[in-house]
């Protein structure tokens, strides 16, 4: 299954913005993380779901902010109140257990865009 991010787009700070990544059917030990990467800056987590627990996890920058959810072949990623450092590509991704480490993660495609001004 090749996931697939969209959603992104230009808002204001403080605005809301609601990610979506295709997902098709995982199996329920699967795992699901958003990641993010600004311009010269290395790719790092944001946000994961336990695919059959809906167990989630958070980034210290994130956390309060962005919620990470799911549907039967959907993960979503909530963001409120955003900053302009949340500024990135953000990826969605699958593993075969929780990870932080965008390593642990297989990615396709080219990600989803988000441009916070300020």
């Amino acid at each position: 299954v090749q996931l697939q991010a969209s959603g992104g787009g230009l808002v204001q700070a403080g605005d809301s913005l609601r990610l979506s990544c295709a997902c098709g059917r995982l199996f329920s030990s699967s795992v699901v993380g958003w990641f993010r990467q600004a311009p010269g800056k290395d790719r790092e987590f944001v946000a994961a779901i336990r695919w059959g627990r809906r167990s989630t996890y958070y980034a210290d920058s994130v956390k309060g902010r962005f919620t990470i959810t799911r549907d039967p072949n959907t993960a979503h990623l909530q963001m409120d109140n955003l900053k302009p450092e949340d500024t990135a590509v953000y990826y969605c991704g699958r593993a075969s257990e929780l990870a932080y480490a965008p390593a642990q993660y297989k990615f396709w495609g080219h990600g989803t865009l988000v441009t916070v001004s300020s």
